[in-house]
């Protein structure tokens, strides 16, 4: 039996990915995600850095659908997600990661704006608002992934921490 906070769990991580509210993932999330960052940290689609992050968009699209879109409509419900995205995510986390990590990759170097290869915590809190995280929420995040209290954060912890939050086992 699913837990409670389980399925509330879900619904958020759900509620992540659907970026315009429609019920439904789709291709078109990942590229309003892509062009919301852009837009957050004023960069152009055009430049290499928005090319990057479009590209790990569709990547991250094609990788999601190919696990939990079962009926091939290019949509993914809640209901495939939480029966097959989650559940085969929960089982395979490292596949979850390297899933989203073009995505990742690229959404850090747009928000990296000294191109050393790594965030502030506020820049990682202004990322995840831009993903409809609260920013409470979104500022207590960053501050977790800060794991050496640098106060900088890279794809080496980024990209672990978003495959467990996407991954969360289920409660008894």
């Amino acid at each position: 039996m699913v837990s409670t906070e389980y399925e509330r769990r879900i619904a958020a991580r759900f509620a992540t990915f659907d970026q315009d509210g429609n019920g439904y993932i789709d291709r078109e999330d990942f590229n309003a995600a892509a062009k919301a960052l852009l837009t957050e940290f004023a960069v152009p689609a055009r430049s290499d850095k928005g090319q990057a992050l479009y590209a790990g968009a569709e990547a991250f699209w094609q990788g999601m659908a190919g696990i939990a879109d079962r009926d091939g409509d290019q949509r993914i419900t809640r209901e495939e997600f939480v029966t097959g995205a989650v559940k085969r995510l929960r089982d395979n986390p490292d596949r979850f990661a390297e899933i989203a990590r073009p995505f990742l990759h690229a959404a850090l170097a747009v928000a990296d704006t000294d191109a050393d290869g790594r965030i502030g915590t506020a820049d990682t809190a202004r990322v995840l608002r831009v993903f409809r995280v609260p920013a409470e929420a979104a500022r207590e995040a960053a501050a977790a992934l800060d794991t050496d209290g640098d106060g900088r954060i890279g794809e080496a912890e980024i990209v672990p921490a978003f495959a467990r939050y996407f991954t969360v086992p289920e409660q008894p």
